[in-house]
C-alpha cells in the first residue's frame, strides 16, 4: 500500500495576508480562528481588514499553552458553539497542528493553515503531535483529513527571528538523515524512494540557497533564496512526510527528541533544535567510532544547533541512561534500520555526544 495525502493547495506569495479572505471565502463564510498573541499582533489586522472585505464571518481564539488534548477539547468546543465551518490557524507550529486536530475532531470541519514562522513543516505534515499541558510528548495523531490551503506569506515569515528559520531547515533536513538509511535495505520500495527522493532536494534546495537565505531573513528581506528555503522547511518535508507504506519507518531523530521532551531543562530549545541535537546522536548510533557524518555536523554548526546536553543539570550515566530508555522505535522499524538502535547502543551514542565536536 502506497498513500499520498496532501493539502489541497498550498499558496505562497509576499503580502499573501492580504487576499487571504479571498481564498478563505470560497471555502466557508464562518470560521473560527486560533492564534498565538506574537502571531495575531503581527498578522491580524491586515487579515481582518481582507475577512471582512469578504464577508467571512470570524471569531479569534487566543492560544498560549500546548497542542494538548485539553486544548484541543476545548476549542472543539468553541468551534461547536460558534457553528464554524472551518479552523484557520494562525501561528508556529503548535497553533498549526491544534487547528488541523480540531477540523479532524469535528464533522465536515476543514482546515486552513497560516504559518507566520518556517520553523516546522507542521503547516503541511498530514499529523499532529500530542503533547501533554507540560509540553512533554504523548503520541502522534494521524488526520483523515489535511488543510484545504495552507497559505504561507514571506514578508511575515522574513520578520521573524532568524532562529526559527535555522531550526525548520534542520527539522527538514532530518527528513533526508531518517529515511535513508531505511532506503539502504529495502532500495526497490516505492514509497521509500519517493520520500527520500523528495527530502534529497529539500537538502539540495538548503545546500545551494540556505547561507543567503539567513542572511536575508535577518534583514527582514523577500528573496529568491529566502522564498526557496521556506518552500523547502514547510511544503517540500511536508511532502516527504506525507508519503505512507504499510511498514512504519519513524525518524530515530524525531523518537529521541521525542524522549527529550520530558526533560523541563530543554524546554526551552525549539522542536528543530532539539531535532538537530537528536540528528547529531543518530549519526553517532550509524557512524560509531569513526564519529558523525561531517556535512551533517557542518550543517548543526552553520545552523546553530545545540551539540550537547548540557542545559541538563546533571548530564551523566544515569542521565543518559534514563534518555535511552525512554526513546521509543518499534521493533517492526528497527529491523529495517542498518545501525542498532537498542538501549543500549543508544546510550553510548548519548556518551559520545558528550564529547566537543
Amino acid at each position: 500500500m502506497l498513500a499520498i495525502k496532501s493539502p489541497d493547495t498550498y499558496y505562497h506569495e509576499p503580502g499573501l495576508r492580504h487576499e487571504a479572505g479571498k481564498i478563505i471565502a470560497t471555502l466557508s463564510q464562518n470560521i473560527l480562528l486560533i492564534a498565538s498573541p506574537r502571531a495575531w499582533a503581527q498578522i491580524g489586522p491586515d487579515l481582518e481588514v481582507s475577512l471582512r472585505q469578504h464577508n467571512v464571518r470570524w471569531r479569534v481564539e487566543m492560544m498560549n499553552g500546548e497542542c494538548s488534548d485539553t486544548v484541543i477539547a476545548h476549542f472543539i468546543d468553541r468551534a461547536k458553539l460558534a457553528g464554524a465551518g472551518l479552523i484557520l490557524g494562525v501561528g508556529g507550529g503548535r497553533v498549526l497542528d491544534t487547528a488541523k486536530a480540531v477540523a479532524n475532531g469535528l464533522e465536515q470541519v476543514m482546515s486552513v493553515t497560516f504559518p507566520t514562522i518556517a520553523a516546522t513543516c507542521a503547516a503541511w505534515s498530514p499529523l499532529t503531535i500530542i503533547y501533554d499541558d507540560a509540553g512533554r510528548y504523548q503520541r502522534r495523531l494521524l488526520l483523515d483529513r489535511l488543510p484545504k490551503a495552507v497559505l504561507v506569506d514571506s514578508e511575515i515569515i522574513a520578520k521573524s527571528s532568524v532562529r526559527y528559520l535555522k531550526a525548520g531547515i534542520v527539522d527538514a533536513l532530518a527528513k533526508w538523515y531518517e529515511f535513508a538509511p531505511y532506503q539502504r535495505l529495502e532500495p526497490a520500495s516505492l514509497a521509500l524512494n519517493l520520500k527520500v527522493q523528495t527530502a534529497r532536494q529539500a537538502l539540495d534546495t538548503f545546500r545551494q540557497y540556505g547561507t543567503q537565505a539567513l542572511l536575508d531573513n535577518e534583514q527582514g528581506l523577500v528573496s529568491e533564496a529566502l522564498i526557496r528555503v521556506i518552500d523547502a522547511s514547510i511544503a517540500i518535508a511536508g511532502m516527504a512526510n506525507s508519503i505512507r507504506e504499510d511498514n512504519p519507518t519513524p525518524g530515530v531523530a524525531h523518537a529521541i527528541h521525542n524522549r527529550l521532551t520530558w526533560e523541563p531543562e530543554l524546554h526551552h530549545w525549539l522542536h528543530g533544535e532539539k531535532v538537530g541535537f537528536c540528528l547529531l546522536v543518530q549519526s553517532l548510533l550509524e557512524r560509531g567510532d569513526i564519529g558523525p557524518d561531517p556535512e551533517l555536523l557542518a550543517f548543526l554548526r552553520q545552523y546553530e544547533m545545540p551539540l550537547t546536553l548540557a542545559p541538563l543539570s546533571a548530564p551523566d550515566p544515569t542521565v543518559f541512561r534514563a534518555i535511552a530508555e525512554g526513546v521509543t522505535i518499534p521493533d517492526s522499524a528497527a529491523k529495517r534500520l542498518p545501525f542498532d538502535v537498542s538501549t543500549a547502543a543508544l546510550e553510548q551514542a548519548l556518551h559520545a555526544s558528550s564529547v566537543q565536536f
